[in-house]
């Protein structure tokens, strides 16, 4: 079969996604061991390397993400590998680091790193500065270091249930951690909730633990004048707001992301006190 038939193929077996011609492309070049712009080098699609396509069909057909499949995801100006160990990263997530980068900071403390793409993304862009990425997985944090290793990107990784075995203080505060709802479980797309690690996702409940144990140690673990900045879930943002004030953080502010939702929270640590 020729390769424009065969992706003629594909896309039609596709036509549920949002780019079946896109994803065919990319899903024939996985195949083939090419970047999707080599396409061209195909003429015949047959033998092993039609079985290999057909397999990759297979999963995306069946719902599995893309990124899933390929094992890596484009975020802010990098490729990130990906395992079932880790959320994979979204576009939501860049508006926090944009945000971060406006900020005057040296050092950086990410909690619930998973990949590192907010860590290593924000340390690539800021020369010098030093970084910190903590989660409670060591699954995840083997992929974070594959990630740091192969960015050539210097940062320190560590075991941690938020800040219990943090030590120090930092510059900036960062976390995209879990946050959806227990009851709001049920309502995530197969693509999120049959791919992504569920520890990632929710905390149970009213999926605002994880802020409440961040605004808690922050003050702790910020240097004076330093920020905290978290990812939320669009109707969030008042309440971690209000959690932020209520622990004492100052300069509490709300940001939206690219769709204009409320995304991404920051405050500010005011006066240290021995």
């Amino acid at each position: 079969m020729t390769a424009a038939d065969a992706l003629r193929d594909a896309a039609r077996r596709l036509a549920h996604v949002p780019d079946p011609m896109r994803d065919a492309r990319t899903l024939l070049a996985h195949a083939a061991g090419l970047d999707r712009s080599a396409l061209h080098r195909i003429d015949t699609v047959e033998g092993d390397l039609a079985a290999r396509f057909a397999a990759l069909l297979d999963r995306r057909a069946a719902g599995e993400p893309l990124a899933r499949i390929l094992g890596t995801r484009a975020f802010w100006k990098h490729e990130f590998r990906i395992t079932p160990d880790v959320l994979d990263p979204r576009a939501d997530t860049e508006a926090l680091v944009a945000r971060a980068l406006d900020l005057p900071w040296q050092s950086v403390l990410d909690l619930g790193t998973g990949s590192g793409c907010i860590l290593l993304s924000l340390l690539s862009e800021r020369p010098g500065a030093t970084g910190v990425g903590t989660d409670i997985s060591d699954a995840a944090l083997k992929v974070a270091k594959i990630n740091a290793q192969t960015l050539g990107i210097e940062a320190d990784f560590a075991i941690s249930d938020w800040f219990s075995d943090v030590a120090g203080r930092f510059d900036l505060i960062v976390s995209n951690p879990p946050y959806i709802a227990a009851d709001e479980m049920p309502d995530l797309s197969p693509e999120v909730a049959d791919h992504d690690p569920h520890l990632a996702l929710s905390p149970g409940s009213d999926g605002l633990s994880a802020y409440r144990a961040i605004a808690a140690g922050a003050r702790n673990h910020l240097t004076q004048g330093g920020h905290l900045m978290v990812e939320v879930g669009w109707t969030q943002a008042r309440a971690v707001a209000a959690l932020f004030r209520a622990a004492g953080l100052a300069d509490v502010v709300v940001h939206p992301d690219l769709a204009a939702r409320d995304r991404v929270v920051c405050a500010k640590a005011g006066a240290i006190t021995v």
